[in-house]
């Protein structure tokens, strides 16, 4: 086994780590988690999401931009209306275990 080989999976592993950071560093918004677990559900346009979260408008596009900006939705345009998607698969597969732990309804227990 060359000596190469551990510093090569270290780096690798230096570059996964910096990744996940920088997408933990994105969640840490209550707003830009709240949108991503809407967009879990279906693509959503501005309109939508302003509505379901009550987020008002110029606080929902600095987060949208941000959430453009990192590669984690894409977009799409119909008409006037601009419709939002999940574009990352890690941040989904994040997004459905913070979903999974902290918001799924349970059902109530019957006495």
């Amino acid at each position: 086994m060359s000596t190469s080989t551990p510093t090569l999976e270290l780096e690798a592993m230096q570059a996964s780590a910096d990744q996940a950071c920088r997408l933990m560093k994105v969640l840490t918004n209550s707003d830009r988690l709240m949108i991503l677990c809407q967009l879990t559900q279906q693509e959503k346009c501005v309109s939508e999401l302003q509505e379901s979260l009550g987020i008002v408008q110029p606080t929902l596009s600095q987060q949208l931009t941000v959430l453009r900006t990192e590669k984690l939705v894409t977009t799409r345009r119909e008409g006037k209306n601009i419709y939002y998607r999940f574009a990352s698969p890690q941040a989904f597969a994040v997004i459905e275990v913070l979903y999974s732990q902290f918001c799924k309804k349970t059902k109530a227990k019957k006495s």
